[in-house]
């Protein structure tokens, strides 16, 4: 996948691991010990995350069906609450301040 923003400028691809069955799904990034820079979970569909067993901080960007961000809840902290965008329809884990650092805003698009 590659970040593109609203005014069409791309950012290098990420490397994204989709999480598409109950399973993935339900485990998402619990009991790993980090995401590197450029590396991401897809969780399709998913409306909704917990920080429950995280040993890590990430950002969740809330997506559309098209791929395009309609929500981006930064700096999530391990163990604290739960985060939830009703009208999503995937969720792309990233580490904390990754959004921020690839640019990604309300109306930017994944490719």
């Amino acid at each position: 996948m590659r970040p593109v923003s609203p005014d069409g400028i791309e950012n290098p691809p990420l490397r994204i691991e989709v999480a598409d069955s109950f399973w993935t799904r339900f485990f998402g990034l619990m009991g790993r010990r980090r995401l590197t820079e450029g590396q991401g979970l897809l969780i399709v569909p998913c409306s909704s995350i917990h920080m429950c067993f995280m040993r890590f901080a990430i950002d969740a960007v809330y997506l559309d069906r098209e791929y395009r961000v309609i929500r981006i809840a930064a700096g999530l902290r391990p163990w604290i609450g739960l985060s939830w965008c009703p009208s999503a329809w995937a969720v792309l884990e990233l580490p904390s301040g990754a959004a921020r650092r690839l640019g990604l805003k309300q109306g930017s698009r994944l490719r």
